[in-house]
């Protein structure tokens, strides 16, 4: 009867360890492959995550594909190409694109600026300041570019840029002047692709966020706060920005209006590998995990992650409700 009652203790305790390592967790061990489509400007971080998620579960196998947010958006949207996860360098991509047909909810988990990137290659480059760099940027020997409005975020928000830049400098006519010195062939895809360009000598100047300028190890421009769109602070001043860009279908369009650089994650409704991807949605979110390794890679995260309204909170699985808080 002692004997018994022993091993029923046992089978108890086991139970419970099991029952606190689930609830824990969130999650049993992750296995299989994880597709994962992203932006371009979080390719070092989330190859850093990947590694790290990896070694953690050697029976996971994570497949990212990067490029601009509104690409991988319409490649789910569009293409109907199977995902588990999407995160873009612009959440109101996820919002407008992907929700509700594809996702319920969107987190936000970081943040960035914008920045005017170069070499000491760079014509003027012992010239060039935060004071003078839109001139510089008119001059004809200049070479300089951004990446396209209509895939990436970073494309709009340079224009943006030098927009908020005429009213800031109150100077009219800065953004045409500007413009009118950077042929269509200077416009890339997504803005990482610039970087090579910047590192051959093939360009002078390139518009970049401030994470990726510091991850490849770029010397860059810092802007004043009313034009980098890095401060929540001032989002009226960039409301005044606006750019056309195109739409869900095609041959329409939608105007994206300026405010601070937020970037958002979601788990896609039919994710075909979904507890393994939750798994790591946890791991991103974790202020000791992925959220660590964008702090170190010069990318401010949001710690808790957010959420806009206690209904979107309350979609959430529970293991990621933990992480994140209600802050519109």
């Amino acid at each position: 009867m002692k004997s018994r009652n022993i091993w029923k203790i046992g089978l108890l305790t086991v139970a419970v360890i099991l029952l606190v390592a689930l609830t824990t967790q969130g999650f049993a061990a992750p296995k299989g492959k994880i597709v994962i489509f992203h932006a371009g400007s979080l390719s070092v971080p989330f190859a850093a995550m990947e590694k790290a998620f990896e070694a953690q579960y050697p029976n996971v196998d994570i497949q990212r594909e990067p490029a601009g947010s509104q690409k991988c958006a319409r490649k789910i949207s569009d293409l109907k190409k199977p995902c588990d996860i999407m995160a873009s360098a612009d959440y109101k991509v996820i919002d407008s694109l992907l929700i509700p047909a594809y996702a319920n909810w969107n987190i936000r988990f970081a943040t960035n600026q914008l920045v005017l990137c170069y070499t000491a290659q760079s014509k003027y480059a012992d010239t060039v300041s935060t004071e003078n760099w839109y001139e510089i940027l008119q001059k004809k020997d200049v070479v300089w570019g951004h990446s396209d409005p209509n895939v990436d975020p970073c494309g709009y928000r340079s224009l943006m840029v030098l927009q908020l830049a005429e009213r800031y400098y109150k100077d009219q006519g800065l953004y045409n002047a500007v413009i009118a010195n950077r042929p269509d062939e200077n416009i890339r895809p997504k803005s990482v692709e610039l970087i090579s360009l910047l590192q051959t000598g093939n360009m002078d100047y390139a518009w970049e966020y401030r994470s990726v300028a510091v991850q490849h190890g770029l010397k860059y421009i810092s802007l004043p706060d009313e034009i980098n769109l890095g401060n929540y602070k001032f989002d009226d001043f960039y409301a005044q920005a606006v750019v056309k860009i195109t739409g869900k279908t095609p041959g329409t369009f939608m105007n994206i209006k300026g405010k601070s650089c937020t970037y958002g994650v979601t788990l896609i409704r039919d994710a075909p590998n979904r507890d393994a991807a939750l798994a790591f949605l946890r791991y991103l979110l974790d202020p000791e995990g992925g959220l660590k390794i964008l702090k170190e890679r010069g990318q401010p995260p949001f710690i808790p992650g957010r959420v806009s309204t206690a209904e979107e909170m309350a979609m959430l699985p529970a293991i990621l409700q933990v992480e994140v808080e209600i802050k519109d």
